[in-house]
């Protein structure tokens, strides 16, 4: 452990912002399409010709679980969402919370008709999953790059609201971006914005107006203390989608980096009134890596491996930018001072 500099910081909490939670893996075919490695830009159409387009390719989700009954065993739905068609093969992505706990699933196409479903695989931590079916597709959608979006931006989104209202379209405006759900720690990262969601929405694409999927809509606050809340819902950006989605179809389920820490994002404010991003943490897991490394309660990390903390990389970005037994210098500021320490990665444990 080696330590140099001082800093004179006061921290400041950032209650909506903070780090993405998913691994940037590279998207395979599912991506929108690329000229030398950079995203093209598709030209704008009217919200009707969007529809119109990607429409066909917005699906609902039914969770199913089987009941024993004297004439046999029978499938009975208990739950369903939204998805969307993102490849030829019939992958389909939807919210893990939607497919979770079922035994066999169904899909309903927006002629009303219905087709069984496998379950892929599904991620609890950034809450995506991929079901797959077989037949003739009746569309494909493509994604687009979140990181491009704007607020202010015009988006729509398509969903299945209390499962009865299917392909129900409403419009809105990106609200912000880089949000975290308060109270809610794997929903970091997040688009906001207006665009009406309901029960059963979840797993619904939500597309700018060149018809490129910018986002799954995942939640929203109908409700707090103060009474009801309007406009304000959420979904998980593109580029994270397109990252976890490749990694569930080849391989059916994700593998994160473990520290064992618990954090929240803070500011940090030095001397010089300069003003630079890290993650203050909380506690730290007996037995972890970040235990073994020396990492305490009240530290802040500011660097991986030599890599700050931005807006634009955030903590769990650069954390995932490594693997299970690899080692890695996490650069904190304690007490003032900068502190480099060495921690081995192990494999996240199930059900953490």
């Amino acid at each position: 452990m080696t330590v140099r500099s001082a800093f004179d910081l006061r921290v400041t909490r950032r209650a909506l912002a903070g780090a993405v939670i998913i691994a940037p893996f590279a998207a395979r075919s599912i991506v929108a399409a690329q000229v030398d490695g950079t995203p093209v830009a598709r030209p704008e159409r009217s919200a009707v010709e969007v529809i119109d387009l990607v429409a066909p390719a917005v699906v609902t989700v039914i969770n199913e679980v089987r009941f024993d009954q004297r004439s046999g065993s029978i499938a009975q739905p208990v739950g369903s969402g939204t998805g969307f068609i993102i490849d030829d093969s019939g992958h389909l992505v939807t919210n893990n919370h939607v497919v979770a706990g079922g035994e066999s699933f169904s899909v309903t196409l927006l002629d009303g008709t219905s087709r069984p479903a496998e379950l892929i695989g599904g991620d609890h931590i950034s809450d995506l999953a991929i079901v797959r079916i077989g037949g003739d597709l009746p569309g494909v959608v493509t994604f687009g790059d979140s990181d491009r979006l704007k607020p202010g931006q015009t988006v729509l989104a398509i969903g299945s609201p209390l499962s009865a209202f299917t392909n129900t379209v409403t419009q809105g405006v990106v609200s912000a971006i880089d949000r975290d759900f308060p109270g809610a720690n794997t929903y970091t990262n997040l688009i906001q914005h207006d665009a009406a969601i309901n029960p059963g929405n979840s797993g619904g694409p939500l597309f700018d107006l060149a018809g490129e999927v910018v986002g799954v809509n995942t939640l929203g606050i109908p409700q707090t203390e103060s009474g009801p809340i309007q406009g304000l819902f959420f979904a998980i950006p593109s580029n994270a989608v397109a990252r976890i989605a490749s990694i569930l179809i080849e391989s059916r389920r994700v593998i994160y980096p473990f520290v064992g820490i618990t954090y929240e994002a803070v500011t940090l404010t030095d001397r010089d009134g300069e003003r630079r991003l890290g993650v203050l943490i909380r506690s730290v897991e007996s037995g972890s890596p970040a235990d073994a490394g020396g990492l305490r309660a009240n530290d802040v990390i500011i660097e991986i491996d030599g890599a700050p903390i931005s807006v634009t990389e955030s903590f769990s970005e650069l954390l995932f930018r490594h693997q299970p037994g690899e080692t890695i210098e996490i650069t904190v500021v304690r007490d003032g001072r900068r502190v480099n320490t060495d921690v081995t990665l192990i494999a996240r444990p199930n059900g953490v």
